[in-house]
């Protein structure tokens, strides 16, 4: 069956409907990684998105729910080139189009999809919507504006605090969780450490009851500017003294409870090969990458001190707080599809808990 997406400017993209094909309007988003559909599927931070894979063959390996990064999908549909039916691999259990059926999530495949990467690039990151009819676009581009993409944090985050390596004996981590991806968890549970995981709406009071070693703000969804409730939380923990480290989406609204400004980015960053330079070190490094929004630096309070920019754009990759134990980044730190090189980031902040001690 032809299916179609169209942009909010009016573009038609042409192409063959898979999935548990349904009209759709979501935020379209272009992702760079050549691998890793799995995990970018079922990654909180991509609720409302219709991920657009520029790589032309999506599925090859198959699908393994033991890479799932959450309990289900998270994308809202799934954009490729050539969607394969044949995967082979010794881990497969399925193809992506059942999945996707499974998941009840739509797909296009077919697409120009470099057309549309190019596209996206020059007129920015926009809404679309995918749909087996263009008879009446005036009818499509008004429901594409009125419909609201807002990832709920509720939804992206954990139900209830939740315990994991209760045994360890190392660091204890209050882990504030926006809609993380498991594989985060895992980094802390490999270095010993007893994290405890709190929902996106637990009050900072809760958090610091506990007296936690370390404090985590993960990655998630959405427009950080429209979390008020969860940047009043984070004013609070971070005048606790307790060393914290942030990523993604926590990353952003760090910087929203210290006064800095966070602007939606022309395109965002969504894949596994983004350069980023920390002069510090004298070093750059290829990272992981999933979000729409960036700090400024415009008007930047003194408080913060930038460690790390984009190459390609400028954008604040990492920053620290003066005379506190905080330290965030925007990237994902050893992310488990893609450079793990950036992994002592966890290593650091531990070991500030440690000097905390």
């Amino acid at each position: 069956m032809k299916a179609y997406l169209m942009l909010l400017d009016g573009s038609v993209f042409e192409g063959t409907a898979h999935g548990d094909f349904k009209e759709t309007v979501c935020e379209i988003a272009y992702n760079t990684a050549m691998a890793g559909y799995v995990e970018a599927l079922t990654d909180p931070a991509n609720m409302g998105q219709g991920m657009l894979m520029s790589y032309p063959l999506i599925g090859g390996a198959g699908i393994c729910k033991e890479d799932f990064e959450s309990d289900s999908v998270k994308a809202a549909a799934l954009l490729v080139h050539e969607l394969c039916s044949a995967p082979s691999n010794f881990r497969s259990e399925g193809t992506l189009e059942e999945l996707l059926k499974e998941y009840g999530v739509p797909c296009i495949s077919d697409l120009d999809t470099r057309a549309i990467v190019r596209h996206l690039g020059k007129n920015g990151a926009m809404k679309g919507i995918l749909t087996a009819d263009i008879s009446d676009k005036e009818a499509l581009l008004k429901k594409v504006k009125e419909t609201e993409v807002v990832p709920s944090l509720k939804e992206a985050s954990l139900k209830e605090v939740t315990v994991f390596g209760a045994e360890n004996q190392g660091a204890s981590v209050a882990f504030f969780d926006f809609g993380t991806q498991k594989s985060v968890i895992d980094q802390f549970i490999a270095r010993d450490c007893k994290v405890t995981v709190y929902p996106a709406d637990t009050k900072a009071e809760e958090i610091l009851k506990a007296n936690p070693q370390v404090i985590f703000l993960s990655e998630g969804p959405g427009n950080p500017n429209d979390y008020t409730e969860q940047v009043e939380a984070v004013k609070v923990l971070k005048e606790s003294g307790i060393p914290m480290l942030a990523v993604g989406l926590g990353h952003e609204l760090l910087a929203l409870a210290e006064g800095a400004k966070v602007e939606k980015m022309h395109t965002g960053h969504h894949g596994s090969n983004y350069p980023v330079s920390v002069p510090h070190l004298g070093k750059a490094f290829l990272t992981v990458q999933n979000h729409s929004y960036a700090v400024s630096e415009e008007n930047l309070p003194e408080s913060i001190e930038i460690m790390a920019n984009n190459v390609n754009d400028g954008s604040v990759e990492a920053m620290r707080l003066k005379n506190k134990p905080i330290i965030s980044v925007q990237f994902h730190p050893a992310a488990k599809v893609g450079p793990q090189s950036t992994d002592f980031i966890y290593d650091e902040i531990l070991a500030l808990a440690k000097e905390a001690k």
